[in-house]
């Protein structure tokens, strides 16, 4: 996909070496097409590592995609400097009078929290919102996930014993879903979490499905509202192949005596270069996200999104 991009993003130069196809304002005007407009909600503390993942997988597609970057203006994180955020990103007061193909929101590493507890949930509850109106087809990731199934549907996180950490085997759990195309039966996922979403809370509400899961402890994968075009994602496909080693790693190095991440290095030994098993799936699941619920169904004129998607 041609991705638009600034030039001096982080991203739009590792992407080039990777050759994958960005875009510059001129060119993607010169096209003369309406691009899919995109936002994503970055909540991670290091946005540039997220943001690369992520524009990595939009970018695998024919489709023209365009970029909007926000952060909470009611926590400023201490980890990504302030012009950078200025250069880069903007507020969500800045956007909430426009429209959006789809959005992203991202994990964050507040799980261990209470969601009231999280200083920017109020912020995020309310973006959650002007979404049913506004967006017209909404990816959540890990955290993000965990917050859409609360806000939206009242359904708690619940802490578990051991982090959830490692590459885990997935299932497909609806045939024939666009969502799923092309996915083989059994695919791997990486997770990295202390809490999770019980199955049986989400099987309570009807307009939910799971698409995808794993056997415990990774458990439901894929949760989504077909009709309103929400998607929760609760593992990592996003994740680069070193991205579980460097978690690992500093964990190792604070002390904190890690499990070594399951079906990662061979032989589970950490010496040991990690195997990646999920690329395909994270450009599957990016491309036909954009594809079939974006893309194919999503209004030419976004002034016509309304609020059909309310309760």
């Amino acid at each position: 996909m041609p991705i638009k991009l600034p030039n001096a993003l982080p991203a739009t130069h590792i992407l080039e070496s990777e050759n994958i196809f960005v875009m510059d304002e001129d060119r993607a005007y010169a096209q003369d097409i309406r691009p899919l407009k995109i936002l994503i909600l970055n909540l991670m503390p290091i946005k540039y590592i997220t943001e690369t993942q992520l524009m990595r997988l939009l970018g695998n597609s024919p489709i023209q995609v365009e970029v909007d970057l926000i952060y909470t203006e009611s926590y400023v994180p201490s980890h990504t400097p302030a012009d950078y955020l200025a250069q880069f990103y903007g507020t969500f007061e800045e956007v909430r009078h426009k429209k959006y193909d789809g959005m992203i929101i991202t994990g964050a590493p507040v799980e261990d929290m209470a969601f009231e507890e999280v200083a920017y949930w109020d912020e995020v509850a309310e973006i959650m919102e002007w979404s049913k109106s506004h967006v017209y087809s909404t990816f959540h990731i890990c955290w993000g996930a965990q917050a859409g199934l609360y806000y939206h549907y009242g359904i708690p996180k619940n802490q578990v014993p051991e982090k959830i950490f490692g590459v885990f085997e997935h299932h497909v759990c609806v045939e024939h879903e666009k969502l799923l195309r092309g996915f083989d039966d059994i695919f791997y996922v990486p997770h990295s979490r202390h809490t999770e979403n019980h199955k049986e809370d989400i099987l309570k509400v009807p307009e939910l499905t799971i698409l995808a899961e794993a056997e415990a402890p990774a458990g439901p994968y894929i949760i989504a509202n077909l009709d309103k075009r929400q998607f929760f994602i609760t593992g990592h496909a996003e994740y680069d192949p070193t991205t579980l080693k460097q978690e690992y790693d500093r964990d190792e190095k604070a002390g904190l005596h890690p499990n070594v991440p399951v079906n990662y290095y061979p032989n589970d030994d950490p010496t040991q270069k990690p195997v990646v098993r999920w690329r395909s799936v994270a450009h599957l699941l990016f491309a036909n996200w954009l594809n079939y619920y974006v893309y194919q169904e999503t209004p030419y004129e976004l002034d016509s999104i309304c609020n059909d998607r309310d309760d």
